[in-house]
């Protein structure tokens, strides 16, 4: 029997769920997930739940206390993280996993390190060139950036690059929309930035009244709500509306980047702040290949004619760099190929 692969999940925001699903259906074998708040949402794949580590509801992945400079997350006296430690480990230790998919999280990649578990480490957009974040790259037998390599930080060292397997589209590729809604703007909102101000949407939407606006996610009912503004909370189709949408708008996560990019519609890009930079990075370099118009400041009402019209515009010429294949696929046959290496030759597959 085939040794497994696992696939540690984190919790914040709904991205790597997504993509840990996408990549373990597509492995021959399938992965065992291990994360918090997995059960019965994670695709009919095996699972580990583990019990929560969050201090309180404002978790952002890096503590608050004195630790050692290797690490961003270590509370102490956290039952929390005492049991889902125990059981990763026990998990490890009886299952002699191939690979540990790590998706993300610093201190899980040392632990396996520690529990001689070979890993891969999901890398971020942004600037993850701190040393705990380094560490994890460095202990991992290979790395998997859930983007096109063109979007790679400016300052990503060559041996990172190097190291690391692109992927993009590992989620967002759905089948070709019949029909293109021209004058429809899809406003999608992630499960990572909170509650999106409704009445923001309302202004923007009575800037452009020739247009329906549609907004996906949790959003707050503002006190007047234009007839051009419909609010559908959280659904289960977004990436076909995503297809269907004459212009995209969204920040910068992977999600909704790679649903964008996968039906190449026209995107008005409004990055949140991330630890890391993670989606001002990502946010420039779309700009700067003409993928997106982008906006580092919340637009002023009068500003979204020309938003939307700069979109159209330069989703008209598609970067060449943008057309490199992805897909989950694609990852699985390169995390099977990477288990059958012996420890010495792993990292040498790209």
């Amino acid at each position: 029997m085939s040794r497994p692969i696992g696939y540690y999940v984190h919790h914040h925001g709904d991205g790597h769920r997504q993509r840990a699903i996408a990549i373990g259906q597509a492995l021959e074998h399938g992965a065992t997930l291990l994360g918090t708040g997995l059960k019965n949402r994670s695709g009919n794949l095996p699972v580990v739940d583990l019990p929560d580590d969050r201090m309180d509801d404002g978790f952002a992945g890096i503590d608050r206390v004195e630790r050692p400079t290797s690490l961003h997350y270590a509370p102490i006296d956290h039952e929390g993280i005492r049991q889902r430690t125990a059981l990763i480990a026990r998990w490890i230790a009886e299952e002699r996993p191939q690979l540990l998919v790590v998706d993300v999280s610093v201190e899980i990649a040392m632990l396996a390190r520690l529990a001689s578990a070979p890993t891969v480490y999901v890398r971020l957009s942004g600037k993850r060139l701190d040393e705990p974040h380094l560490d994890a790259f460095r202990s991992a037998e290979g790395l998997i950036a859930p983007f096109h390599e063109a979007l790679d930080d400016d300052e990503t060292p060559d041996w990172l690059r190097e190291k690391t397997f692109y992927a993009p589209l590992i989620n967002g590729i759905g089948a070709a929309a019949d029909e293109i809604e021209k004058d429809v703007v899809l406003v999608v909102l992630g499960r990572g930035g909170g509650v999106s101000d409704g009445d923001r949407w309302a202004q923007a939407a009575r800037a452009v009244p020739d247009r329906r606006w549609r907004v996906v996610g949790a959003c707050t009912v503002p006190p007047t709500l234009p007839p051009n503004l419909e609010l559908r909370g959280w659904v289960d189709d977004a990436a076909s509306l995503i297809g269907s949408a004459g212009v995209v708008v969204g920040a910068a996560g992977d999600g909704v980047v790679s649903a964008v990019l996968a039906n190449r519609r026209p995107f008005i890009c409004l990055p949140e702040t991330r630890p890391f930079d993670e989606q001002i990075s990502k946010a420039k370099r779309l700009n700067s290949l003409g993928a997106a118009a982008v906006s580092l400041d919340w637009p002023q009402p009068t500003d979204w004619p020309q938003l939307l019209a700069d979109a159209v515009r330069v989703a008209s010429a598609w970067p060449r760099e943008l057309e490199t294949p992805g897909g989950s696929e694609r990852v699985a046959r390169w995390l099977e190929a990477l288990g059958q290496q012996d420890s010495f030759s792993r990292s040498r597959i790209a």
